[in-house]
């Protein structure tokens, strides 16, 4: 089964001079089919909402790349592997600026942009970029409206939520239009999925925190609700993530992949190896060997 990999975008490994570039390349060289980023600009010691699960914040993310900069370097030094987010907090980013962010790294991939998309859930984030929380989902919203019409449309106006863009040449399009993937398990979130996503963006955990049926209910109530909108329920994608805690062997992880794949057969599938390695060298070996373990099924 094709399988991915998160960048070294968070923890200790993020901090290697040269660690991404490196990464990227000797992991598609390995066999990984597509690479991936998360999203977050700030660790706080005392957050106004902890991280799930967590009392403060992991760790890990006191040491954060820029995202964007990461799907660069990885566009740069590979070829073949999709290279896609799971999540960028999209509505944290001025919307025209964002668009031609992604356009470019779409170019510069020649085609390979996954961009998978949410609306975060920090209030520390958002207070920090000057937006206000409780506007998130109307810009998201319309940030997919620019992004359609950035996309296909040569010359481009638009009224946004606090931004207005005059008429302007767009001439940068991307190789393809990117299949914008969102995130969300509530019911404003997948209805926006089912109504205006190129695909979904799951989340499974090993070991399991909760029963397999919310992901399989959900996308089946996702496909429903797109066959009502007048959408093709089967042209929406999946990419689905797999969050490893501390210390679960490859064996366990490859087992949750085979198991998820087969239920839910999603288009794409990347483990997320932040937990799970301190260095670069630790990233690579793990992908090595998560990679052997699927190949034998």
């Amino acid at each position: 089964m094709p399988l991915g990999f998160s960048l070294p975008v968070f923890g200790k490994a993020a901090a290697t001079p040269g660690g991404i570039a490196r990464y990227a390349r000797e992991a598609e060289k390995a066999g990984a089919a597509s690479l991936w980023v998360g999203d977050r600009l700030l660790s706080p010691v005392a957050p106004a909402v902890p991280y799930p699960g967590y009392e403060t914040m992991p760790e890990e993310f006191h040491t954060a790349q820029d995202p964007f900069v990461a799907l660069t370097i990885a566009a740069a030094v590979t070829e073949t592997a999709v290279l896609g987010s799971s999540t960028i907090n999209a509505t944290q980013y001025q919307p025209a600026n964002l668009a031609r962010t992604l356009t470019s790294i779409d170019v510069a991939s020649n085609g390979r942009l996954l961009p998978g998309l949410g609306i975060g859930w920090s209030p520390d984030e958002y207070a920090a970029v000057g937006i206000p929380m409780s506007e998130r989902g109307k810009r998201l919203d319309d940030l997919l409206d620019l992004l359609e019409t950035w996309w296909t449309k040569d010359v481009v106006s638009h009224e946004g939520v606090g931004y207005a863009i005059p008429e302007t040449n767009v001439a940068l399009k991307p190789v393809r239009k990117p299949p914008v993937h969102l995130a969300g398990f509530g019911e404003k979130a997948l209805r926006r999925v089912a109504e205006r996503a190129d695909g979904w963006l799951p989340v499974w955990s090993v070991p399991e925190q909760f029963p397999v049926d919310m992901v399989t209910s959900t996308l089946a109530k996702i496909r429903e609700d797109a066959e009502k909108a007048g959408r093709d329920p089967k042209a929406l994608g999946v990419a689905l993530r797999v969050n490893a805690a501390p210390g679960t062997t490859p064996e366990d992880i490859a087992a949750a992949v085979a198991k998820m794949t087969e239920l839910i057969d999603p288009d794409h599938t990347f483990v997320d190896l932040t937990y799970l390695t301190g260095s670069v060298d630790e990233h690579l070996d793990l992908t090595g060997r998560l990679l052997d373990l699927t190949a034998k099924g």
